[in-house]
């Protein structure tokens, strides 16, 4: 993938927020990343079943080389500090957001997730021939889903994925916004 580094355009408003940007993954950033998944669980939340815990540089190098899919990390631009890592999966019909997470988790719950799914669909939107952007989000994830909503997604009643962890089964529920309700929304 070519380096990039891709700030939000001006119609979004910084001044309730840290300034962010996304900049390629690379494999500086290994590291970090692996850092920041703690357990099974977290992992499952973060990547659905693509991965095996322990998160290893391997299974990032093979993601990262899928020619489909587009992978960041965000930055803070004032600090120049990475707080988080988000990606773009592109298919046929649309582009799927996923893979976010905000590394510090004292920095959740403060609108930096919004900001980032901004960047994401500010990116998918002025890049690719894109009209639908879908993510999946666990139905317990309130927060996420608060934050997705936020932003204009809204769930898709028709679409649910079912996953095991341990003796566990949670359900994702599937999340879409379309490029004209985004810009509208993108005005107000």
């Amino acid at each position: 993938m070519t380096p990039v580094s891709y700030m939000v355009g001006p119609k979004i408003d910084h001044t309730k927020h840290t300034m962010l940007r996304l900049e390629t993954f690379d494999k500086d950033s290994y590291e970090e990343l692996i850092s920041w998944i703690g357990s099974e669980e977290e992992l499952m939340q973060f990547a659905g079943p693509a991965f095996t815990f322990p998160l290893t540089k391997e299974q990032l190098e093979t993601s990262v080389n899928d020619k489909n899919r587009f992978s960041f990390k965000v930055v803070n631009s004032i600090t120049n500090v990475t707080i988080g890592h988000a990606e773009i999966y592109l298919t046929d019909h649309s582009a799927y957001l996923g893979r976010i997470i905000i590394g510090d988790k004292e920095q959740r719950g403060k609108g930096l997730g919004q900001q980032i799914v901004n960047l994401l669909l500010d990116f998918v939107f002025s890049t690719f021939d894109k009209t639908k952007v879908e993510l999946n989000v666990f139905d317990w994830n309130v927060g996420a889903i608060k934050c997705y909503e936020k932003v204009g997604f809204v769930i898709n009643p028709n679409k649910k994925i079912e996953r095991q962890i341990k003796n566990e089964i949670w359900t994702a529920i599937n999340m879409t916004i379309d490029k004209s309700r985004w810009q509208r929304l993108q005005l107000d």
